[in-house]
């Protein structure tokens, strides 16, 4: 049973994970999920995992009303994308509740470090600011959705550090856009990912309000520096750095439990 210091604890988780998601579009579950764990001491990861969803997908919808006025959303791209990953989302939060909870944060971050190399290889990227989501490219970007819907579902997050990439990938357009638009995709995850853990009783409601009033404060702040340092390449590279940094805490937390 959480008492008032927990509380205060996860306002405080809160506010992080939303300055996290205005910042970079991703990362805001990167953090919840161990925040969730390690700091405000939530014993079930299964439960840190379906109140994080919640908590990330509201959070992220902040987060996309401040970009959407900053007008760095494409939302036709969003929404193919945020359409497909749904379907995946589903079906991998399925599979991810039969799983044991501490193989789950340990697989996780080692798919953080993998997507943290990756955006490190990009870092340099300028892309299209014209880049649209149409016919020619659609395959790549209802295929990126789904596969990395399904990837947010398993482990329970909202999925931006992997939908940021999968949209520069897909459709070549720059950091700033991938990271605004991404949240249409992270918003609609993480919702359907916590109906479903929400169905077996695994979210904590008092918990995720408090998340989502922290997370307020977070997002607009967030958004404010994203758009100071969309010009400058150095987005991206904290973008990886918060991964690394976050994974090799998990992996060391979680790694005893399992060998």
């Amino acid at each position: 049973m959480l008492d008032t210091l927990h509380y205060a604890l996860g306002l405080l988780s809160g506010s992080l994970v939303g300055f996290t998601l205005g910042l970079v579009g991703g990362g805001g579950s990167i953090l919840a999920v161990p925040l969730m764990v390690y700091l405000v001491g939530v014993q079930n990861p299964h439960v840190a995992i379906g109140t994080s969803a919640f908590a990330v997908a509201v959070n992220a919808a902040m987060g996309l009303a401040n970009h959407a006025r900053a007008g760095t959303v494409k939302w036709r791209c969003g929404l193919m994308y945020a359409g497909a990953g749904v379907i995946g989302a589903f079906f991998g939060s399925t599979a991810g509740k039969a799983f044991d909870g501490q193989k789950l944060l340990f697989l996780f971050a080692i798919v953080m470090i993998v997507v943290g190399i990756l955006m490190l290889r990009r870092r340099k990227h300028e892309g299209d600011a014209d880049a649209l989501c149409q016919r020619s490219n659609a395959g790549k970007v209802l295929g990126a959705g789904l596969g990395t819907g399904g990837f947010s579902g398993f482990f329970g997050i909202g999925g931006g550090f992997l939908i940021v990439p999968g949209l520069i990938a897909s459709t070549g357009m720059p950091m700033i856009n991938a990271v605004g638009t991404s949240l249409v995709a992270v918003t609609a995850f993480g919702l359907t990912t916590a109906a479903n853990y929400a169905f077996s009783g695994l979210v904590d409601w008092v918990l995720a309000g408090v998340f989502i009033a922290g997370g307020v404060i977070g997002s607009l702040a967030g958004t404010r520096v994203a758009r100071r340092l969309s010009s400058s390449g150095h987005l991206t590279g904290i973008f990886a750095v918060l991964i690394f940094v976050v994974a090799a805490y998990m992996l060391w937390k979680s790694a005893g439990t399992i060998f």
